[in-house]
């Protein structure tokens, strides 16, 4: 099962590397990572997308707790919550139907279309992996992508709820 971790720690060097350690030492594996300062930029939020069942992700929650760059942890799938990924995606079109194929399924997908030359369109999509993932689909069965790079997964919980301290 999908989780995805929030965790408050320091913005110091060699933190990001402790909790990542962490995973790899437990053998855990890290489907995505994103990390940023915070407002207060003595702080860092660093989101994780990993895969397990409750006893696994109670583990690695109690893990990162003990490492004193953690302030906090959140599971944020354990309640309802708003997640986003960031995808720059290059194709190549070059003939007219494959462009107006381009952009029709940029308008579907409510993409954004940040470069154009003669050939090759590169477009901005945002949404969660499930939607950037159905772009990508649409686009191979007539459109040559040439490069995809994405952002990991942000997440942040619905409502009242916030990870500060």
């Amino acid at each position: 099962m999908k989780r995805i971790l929030s965790i408050l720690m320091e913005n110091e060097p060699g933190s990001l590397s402790r909790v990542v350690g962490l995973f790899s030492q437990r053998g855990y594996n890290i489907e995505t990572l994103s990390v940023a300062p915070t407002d207060d930029e003595t702080l860092s939020r660093l989101t994780i997308t990993t895969f397990g069942d409750d006893r696994v992700l109670e583990q690695i929650t109690k893990q990162v707790n003990k490492l004193v760059d953690v302030l906090k942890v959140s599971n944020l799938t354990e309640k309802a919550h708003i997640e986003r990924e960031l995808m720059l995606i290059k194709v190549s079109a070059s003939s007219s139907e494959q462009r107006a194929e381009v952009v029709r399924c940029n308008d579907i997908f409510r993409g954004q279309i940040v470069d154009v030359t003669a050939n090759i369109f590169t477009i901005q999509l945002i949404g969660n992996n499930e939607k950037l993932t159905g772009f990508i689909a649409a686009l191979n069965d007539q459109i040559s992508v040439l490069e995809v790079v994405r952002s990991g997964t942000v997440g942040i919980a619905r409502g009242e709820r916030a990870l500060k301290i």
